[in-house]
């Protein structure tokens, strides 16, 4: 018998206005994307905000909006990194339907270890093998070299999971100096209540899945949508956040899992029903 997680109540009043409003800042961007360094700065956390608030009057992502807008978030993501480890020129990357050339940008604010996470995950929810690997071969000193604050941990994160997905040994090992470093006592830059509740539940659900666990795996997802759940609702400004709407990264580790023949035996709004079963397979050309 499956257990459920309901999601917290969320306003959908305005929910459709508010996604048009996004729809078309999403088009703005993608249509500067080759030529405008604020567009693709902006690009990823935008498609993964309208790709969450289709959510809120589609739960199970059951429409093809909804389907769409997870697809463009994927591909956006991939194709940041693939840009950034392009050695020259540009590569050709297919993005909302069209193939756009984005040039060779190396290193940059938004090629960060965060967004590469946010990536690897939203390939993983659109079973997208070719990405993956292109992401798997993302050098991690990149990551470093754009700037950003982040504690050690998530770049022994990043590794684990370039290791697990490139087949190559040392998995379990930088997924041990993850989970090590994702304690409050030895993180300094993130915040502790985000960081229990929201960042580390998707390495207990990786040590689960390595271990072939699949009751522990689904007793892990119950805990990590229910502090996902805590985390959202934990202040009201959170709770009116559609950022809440979708666990993407129990998402994907569920997707992983599942993939893999793990039953996946909870049940929420916070995994859509539809993505997790990968109902929209084959529906549109990514």
């Amino acid at each position: 018998m499956a257990t459920s997680v309901p999601r917290h109540p969320y306003p959908t009043d305005n929910a459709v206005e508010g996604v048009a409003v996004l729809n078309e800042t999403v088009d703005w961007i993608l249509d500067r994307l080759e030529r405008s360094e604020v567009a693709r700065a902006q690009a990823l956390s935008t498609t993964v905000t309208l790709a969450k608030s289709r959510c809120a009057l589609d739960p199970l992502a059951g429409k093809i909006e909804s389907w769409e807008a997870w697809v463009v978030a994927m591909q956006t993501g991939s194709a940041l990194f693939a840009a950034a480890t392009a050695e020259e020129g540009g590569v050709q990357c297919r993005i909302g339907g069209e193939t756009r050339t984005i040039p060779a940008i190396g290193p940059r604010s938004y090629t960060d270890a965060g967004n590469w996470v946010s990536s690897f995950y939203l390939a993983l929810v659109c079973r997208e093998q070719g990405r993956l690997n292109q992401l798997a071969r993302v050098p991690i000193s990149l990551l470093r070299e754009s700037g950003a604050m982040y504690d050690e941990y998530i770049y022994a994160w990043v590794d684990s999971l370039q290791r697990y997905w490139l087949g190559e040994s040392g998995v379990m090992e930088k997924l041990v100096e993850a989970v090590d470093g994702a304690s409050p006592q030895v993180a300094q830059v993130a915040d502790g209540e985000q960081l229990l509740k929201i960042l580390y539940p998707p390495l207990e659900l990786f040590h689960r899945y390595l271990t072939q666990e699949h009751e522990k795996f689904n007793e892990a997802l119950v805990d990590a949508l229910t502090w996902h759940k805590e985390y959202w609702t934990g202040d009201d400004d959170r709770a009116m956040s559609s950022a809440g709407l979708v666990a993407l990264g129990p998402l994907a580790l569920a997707c992983l899992a599942r993939e893999a023949g793990f039953p996946i035996e909870v049940e929420s709004e916070y995994l859509p029903k539809a993505l997790l079963e990968y109902a929209w397979a084959g529906e549109l050309e990514t």
